[in-house]
């Protein structure tokens, strides 16, 4: 068979339906290469959650709901409009999941987060005090927010001598929270 003619596409060039079909999800599918199975399937769940008006796409409403159905009814629309300006165009399940692929792509191994912590942890004991750790992240570079903040301690309690445990928060931000994973 010649190349071209038959069933066969010419190779790397894909039908004019599949480029059709790719752009209208918001590019190739090779973004489904970058997670295994499982990881898909959490992020379908999370895109069906989101979702909240089953239409298959993500929007400002779908939004609003979510944060209403975790307890948050006041979402600013200045908030709801710059989640929408992250994504290029209507937010499908390929979109979410390039999204997704993109800030994950950008996180450090586990072992460079854990070193940059050694650095303000010279006795290396594995925690921090919470109180140096709340003024370098309000007070230098990309600054945290008093929200974040709240957040952080939220997610991450210091003990009752005020030390914060950062190899845990290195294994979180690089594995995702064991107990999301039960």
């Amino acid at each position: 068979m010649r190349e071209g003619t038959g069933f066969l596409p010419i190779a790397g060039r894909a039908p004019k339906k599949a480029k059709r079909r790719a752009a209208a999800e918001g590019g190739s599918s090779s973004v489904f290469s970058m997670f295994d199975q499982t990881q898909i399937q959490e992020f379908k769940e999370a895109f069906t959650v989101i979702d909240q008006n089953r239409d298959g796409i993500i929007d400002k409403e779908d939004l609003r709901d979510t944060f209403a159905a975790m307890g948050r009814l006041n979402v600013k629309n200045e908030e709801l409009d710059a989640m929408m300006k992250e994504a290029s165009g209507p937010i499908n399940f390929t979109v979410f999941l390039t999204m997704f692929g993109e800030k994950l792509k950008g996180a450090d191994p586990e072992d460079v987060i854990t070193g940059a912590f050694k650095v303000l942890d010279p006795e290396g004991k594995g925690t921090i005090k919470k109180q140096f750790l709340e003024e370098m992240l309000t007070t230098q570079c990309d600054r945290f927010t008093h929200e974040e903040i709240k957040n952080m301690w939220a997610a991450f309690p210091p003990d009752v001598g005020g030390n914060v445990d950062y190899k845990n928060i290195c294994y979180v931000i690089t594995h995702g929270d064991a107990k999301d994973q039960e």
